[in-house]
């Protein structure tokens, strides 16, 4: 009898695992609606053969990472836009914001984690429907915030392929320079153009993909990490900021609060940098009218001009990065706009031509920002 019993419940194991296990493996795609609108909120300059700098600041929500056919979607048409109204040519350099690679964590998972409202509820989502990659993702965690970390690291392969499709696909399929955003993975680097993942620390970088769709150049990794993300994001600095040649002329790229920092603007002028592209990501709710955060993890920023509160974050933001850049070097800021589960993304474009800075109107929704060189 017993060893009936102990039979019976082997069975009842196996079969509940075994539907897990199959419960794990379906990812069907619900219907989703996107707003494909956009809004050209700053334009400046007067068309000529030097090329262009074009922001993009996407809307984006969760929905649009359940596949890279939606997210592709919403960004070509943003693009097209652009393109429509003569923004878009051989010598074009578009820059997108910081993070829109990171957000494909969240590429191919069950509906349920994309209809609940708070990303902690999504992240369990995510932990329940990949059991096995969590767990061996939690044995190579580093970092002091080591679940946020395996999140990261237990989809990074699948990642850093997405990322490399689908933003060297858009840069050759518009002809343009692009400034991808930027997308934290283990210890990226590119070997034979191809994006490639190692075993070590996390850290957050950028790509630029030439016209062609190839890689130009190493990833750029943010110097310091600011205190959102410290805690599992390592700092770059053993990789100093690189100069790419473009279309449009020498290109340096400054991830997130890096563009604060004139050593880092610095030792792009040391390599006769011409355009300075400045990806950033700005977290919480109005966030940009909000008293300045600051960074007091990071000691650099002790030597900043200015003091967290003393001003708000759009006054911040425009100060530090076009302050830093003495040597007046062509430059744009790109925010992320759009919402994350309870995490709201928030910030506007700016840029600096021939020394004089310009902001963008403020608005609502997705926007272009265009400045002729």
């Amino acid at each position: 009898m017993r060893k009936l019993l102990l039979s019976a419940l082997a069975l009842v194991v196996i079969a509940a695992l075994s539907g897990y296990g199959f419960w794990t493996e379906q990812r069907p795609a619900g219907h989703y609606l996107s707003d494909l609108r956009i809004e050209l909120a700053l334009s400046e300059g007067v068309p000529a053969d030097h090329g262009n700098l074009l922001g993009v600041e996407p809307q984006l929500y969760p929905g649009d990472y359940q596949s890279l056919q939606r997210l592709h979607r919403k960004l070509a048409a943003y693009l097209e836009h652009a393109r429509a109204q003569g923004l878009v040519n051989a010598k074009t350099i578009v820059i997108l914001p910081e993070h829109i690679g990171t957000w494909l964590w969240a590429r191919g998972e069950k509906n349920e984690l994309y209809q609940v409202t708070q990303q902690r509820e999504a992240l369990q989502w995510l932990e329940l429907s990949n059991p096995l990659r969590y767990g061996l993702a939690m044995l190579g965690a580093e970092g002091d915030d080591r679940r946020a970390d395996a999140h990261l690291r237990m989809k990074a392969g699948q990642m850093a392929e997405d990322y490399q499709q689908l933003f060297g696909g858009l840069a050759k399929e518009f002809g343009v320079t692009l400034v991808a955003g930027s997308i934290v993975l283990p210890e990226p680097y590119v070997e034979r153009g191809t994006l490639r993942i190692g075993s070590g620390a996390l850290y957050n970088a950028s790509l630029v993909f030439a016209s062609d769709g190839s890689v130009l150049g190493q990833p750029q990794r943010q110097q310091h990490p600011d205190s959102d993300v410290r805690r599992f994001i390592s700092s770059g600095t053993d990789q100093p900021p690189q100069v790419l040649q473009t279309p449009a002329g020498r290109l340096g790229v400054l991830v997130g609060s890096d563009s604060w920092y004139p050593s880092n603007q610095q030792q792009l002028v040391n390599q006769f940098a011409q355009i300075v592209a400045n990806p950033v990501f700005l977290s919480g709710h109005d966030s940009w009218n909000a008293p300045w955060r600051g960074n007091r993890h990071q000691p650099l920023a002790s030597s900043l001009a200015l003091k967290p509160g003393q001003v708000n974050e759009r006054d911040a933001w425009q100060r530090l990065t076009l302050d830093a850049n003495a040597a007046k070097v062509s430059s744009m800021s790109v925010f992320l706009r759009g919402r994350f589960w309870d995490v709201s993304a928030d910030g506007q474009g700016f840029a600096q031509l021939n020394g004089v800075n310009f902001a963008g109107t403020a608005s609502p929704g997705a926007r272009l920002l265009n400045v002729w060189l």
